[in-house]
């Protein structure tokens, strides 16, 4: 698609345009930043609707660290709940899978996604780094070429973004990946036949680690935000409204779902939000197109089991700013076609681990010999050293993939 014409829009340059003011979005822009890399950042919604999206908020050490080199990690490091562990639920009984000892000390932390993003936005205002929100008519132009660039609204004023390269962060429903020809990017997808029904309620958590509960009723999760803020899931019928569930039948079929001791000792307490998502695991090939690149949910999904959506669009951000980086510093433009190649090394190794996750732990049938089939799986997994071990190391993440 070619340009507007400038006549009628006012002209800016930039050496990378971003599309989305999420996490993603946001984190490239800032580790950019601290690169003398100059960059703008566009999203279609306000601060307030992207700081208003509920999100897990389970972090890998990769994006801990990742976030600390963005200078953003001091909040997080301070109120974030380091996790050593997480226990399996099913049979009536819990197993710890004990992350820490298993993979030679790594852990995970929880800190809210909303967090995250609040903190990222917080420091590129105080950076002066230019956003535009609430844009509207955002269109990307000439990205096959060696000159592309952005167009846009903002307050009734019209813009061009004339940029090296196009970062696409801006979701699974944003401009980025649907500006590209359907005969060039190939979909993946598996629709998951249930949903999860999390509430919000402002109760200390069942317990200190995060539980996953196998049951023949179904799945449930018990998270958590802070030591007084829970997260709490039970599946549910895509055909299923949130007004169907009061918080009692919430809480009574939750209680029904975990082993007794845990049953027990749960506090319950009114909801402060509740919601029903949808589950699906999605991948677009390739994520590159001339000078425009996907990065997190733009180019793939993963279902909340495993709590690996935001880290593996954080792994994206960390190869795709490496690779600017080496670009703009050392001249490493070889580089530059290969970010979609190592990306999907590490995508499609966790998507498989969030798929066997959601296949071990959700209800897909009335069917009692696949029951006990994920009984028998999650026995033999929890009984054996090694099958402890791969959990607990997809679990904490994967090494980020090298650049060459």
């Amino acid at each position: 698609m070619r340009p507007p014409s400038s006549a009628k829009h006012k002209l800016m340059k930039t050496q990378v345009a971003i599309i989305g003011a999420g996490p993603s979005g946001l984190l490239l822009g800032r580790l950019l930043e601290l690169q003398g890399i100059d960059n703008i950042v566009i999203e279609a919604k306000s601060p307030d609707y992207v700081l208003s999206r509920i999100r897990a908020g389970v972090l890998e050490q990769g994006t801990q660290t990742l976030l600390r080199e963005a200078k953003v990690g001091e909040r997080m490091d301070r109120e974030g709940h380091v996790h050593d562990g997480f226990a399996l639920s099913f049979l009536g009984r819990l197993e710890r899978i004990d992350l820490h000892a298993l993979t030679g000390g790594k852990t995970v932390m929880v800190y809210g996604q909303t967090e995250v993003t609040k903190d990222l936005m917080d420091a590129r205002t105080q950076s002066g780094s230019l956003s535009f929100y609430s844009a509207d008519d955002v269109a990307l132009h000439d990205f096959h070429s060696d000159h592309p660039s952005v167009s846009f609204t903002s307050n009734g004023q019209k813009h061009i973004v004339e940029c090296d390269y196009i970062a696409g962060c801006d979701g699974f429903h944003g401009v980025s990946r649907k500006s590209v020809p359907p005969e060039s990017i190939r979909l993946f997808e598996r629709v998951y036949p249930f949903g999860w029904l999390g509430i919000l309620s402002r109760t200390p958590p069942v317990s200190h680690e995060l539980i996953y509960a196998n049951h023949e009723r179904g799945f449930a999760l018990c998270s958590m935000r802070s030591s007084m803020l829970s997260r709490y899931y039970v599946q549910c019928s895509l055909d299923d409204k949130v007004d169907d569930w009061s918080d009692q039948r919430f809480w009574d079929e939750l209680r029904s779902r975990l082993p007794e001791d845990a049953a027990a000792s749960l506090i319950t307490g009114p909801s402060i939000e509740k919601s029903i998502a949808p589950l699906r695991s999605f991948v677009a090939e390739p994520m590159q197109f001339g000078r425009m690149f996907l990065v997190g949910d733009a180019a793939h999904i993963v279902p909340p089991t495993g709590a690996k959506g935001l880290n593996l669009a954080a792994s994206d951000v960390y190869t795709l700013y490496n690779i600017l980086r080496l670009r703009y510093q050392q001249n490493r433009v070889d580089l530059i076609a290969r970010y979609s190649e190592i990306c999907l090394r590490r995508i499609w190794k966790t998507e498989r681990f969030s798929w066997w996750m959601t296949s071990i732990l959700h209800k897909f049938s009335d069917d009692g010999f696949n029951q006990r089939i994920q009984e028998a799986e999650l026995e033999y997994y929890t009984s054996s050293l090694a099958g402890k071990t791969t959990i607990a190391e997809n679990y904490v993440g994967l090494p980020y993939e090298a650049l060459e």
